[in-house]
């Protein structure tokens, strides 16, 4: 007696139907797009090279970086959270671009929680204090100091809503300073040096060939210990704050990516990143990979959405 499909068990009738679902065993199987939220040549525009380079390799296809620019990141947040979910668009975003950015924006379009599927931990540089070597800031406590006491003029940062404009203000928070911020596009490290400007708050890797050059003196570093490169450079951590932090980066797709995608280029990123000659790259840049899995990022970035939210709010009031 022949059976209609429509009479089986529901199971079995379950069975058939996933079996007959295309499957994603050939994804990729066309380009994959690192979207990256800033122009070429900055630390996250280098980092989705370099990823992207081994992530071709290891899928056996074509990985290309595309630059757009805009809004602090959120043009490229924007982007990708509106892309199909289908592995083919990925965002390098983290905390600048996705978390902080809305923020300063006010109405940036997307939740930085709600509105990606996250997939992959992939670091950043800390940020440092630094000074000119003739200043008579020998410290955080002279700067502190000079505050309070109205001998200090201002500090640079490469912009409003970095890192390290936040992280002057977490330091100004607690001691309730109210410290002038100016913001840099260039030349920031030219008027330090020349004594315009007493104090920039920049990432590691833009302020280390200063700092071994002697052009620069850096105060103080927001690692959890301090760099081999710079021992004499104390953490803020051993200075009594709650400040391990950097500009990291990470990979977001859109929502409702498939999970058996997601594991597999959160596999592939950490990998890269243990490969050795990556790791060189890391240790050189001042990063701190984890091995996190999505889930954990997904924690990771609540976390760091309710730490940074409140100080950028604050920060911009000013």
């Amino acid at each position: 007696m022949k059976r209609s499909i429509w009479s089986l068990p529901a199971a079995l009738l379950m069975a058939l139907v996933a079996c007959a679902a295309p499957a994603r065993a050939d994804w990729p199987d066309k380009p994959i797009r690192i979207v990256v939220t800033f122009a070429p040549g900055g630390a996250a525009d280098i980092w989705a090279r370099i990823i992207a380079e081994h992530l071709s390799a290891a899928l056996k296809q074509s990985v290309v970086v595309e630059n757009r620019g805009g809004g602090g990141g959120i043009v490229a947040s924007n982007q990708v959270a509106r892309a199909e979910p289908d592995g083919y668009t990925i965002l390098m975003g983290g905390l600048a671009p996705q978390i902080i950015a809305p923020v300063i924006a006010g109405n940036a379009g997307f939740d930085a929680l709600r509105d990606f599927t996250h997939i992959a931990y992939v670091g950043g540089p800390p940020i440092t204090l630094v000074v000119p070597p003739a200043s008579e800031l020998r410290s955080v406590d002279d700067i502190i100091a000079a505050a309070k006491a109205d001998r200090f003029s201002g500090y640079a940062s490469s912009g409003v809503g970095t890192l390290g404009h936040l992280v002057v203000e977490y330091v100004a928070k607690r001691h309730n300073l109210k410290l002038t911020h100016i913001p840099y596009n260039t030349a920031a490290f030219a008027d330090i040096i020349g004594g315009r400007v007493p104090m920039g708050s920049f990432t590691w890797g833009a302020a280390l060939g200063q700092v071994q050059g002697g052009t620069l003196r850096a105060l103080a570093v927001t690692t959890e210990t301090r760099r081999p490169e710079a021992p004499n450079v104390p953490t803020f951590k051993e200075l009594g704050y709650d400040l391990v932090a950097s500009t990291w980066f990470s990979f977001s797709g859109p929502k409702g990516m498939p999970k058996e995608i997601v594991q597999r280029l959160n596999q592939e990123t950490i990998r890269i990143l243990e490969l050795p000659e990556v790791k060189k790259r890391v240790i050189q840049d001042a990063f701190d990979p984890r091995p996190l899995t999505p889930e954990q990022l997904v924690a990771f970035m609540e976390a760091e959405t309710a730490r940074w939210t409140p100080i950028a709010q604050d920060a911009i009031k000013k």
